[in-house]
């Protein structure tokens, strides 16, 4: 598998990996996004992710259909804008 393909695993892995604790497995509750974020994106986002505030507003944020819950398409939304945040620091860093 290529790079990219196996980042994708790896992004659809780690959602699975905490949906479905408590209740739809293929979405994410306040709960279960709060762990991912803690777990998953923690070096990232340090505090934020354990400030429950914070959370809070990035779940509400990302919800955008808003059904309380976050689905896939909606975590990858997430993880875009992240990647697209980190991608603009390493160039102006260059």
């Amino acid at each position: 598998m290529s790079d990219i393909q196996q980042a994708m695993v790896m992004l659809i892995t780690a959602f699975h990996k905490y949906s479905g604790k408590e209740g739809d497995p293929l979405t994410l509750t306040k709960n279960e996004l709060k762990n991912l974020l803690q777990a998953e994106l923690g070096e990232i986002l340090g505090q934020t992710a354990k400030d429950q505030s914070a959370v809070d507003k990035i779940f509400k944020e990302l919800d955008r259909d808003g059904d309380n819950t976050v689905d896939f398409k909606e975590y990858i939304h997430l993880v875009c804008s992240l990647t697209m945040l980190c991608n603009e620091f390493f160039i102006k860093k260059k």
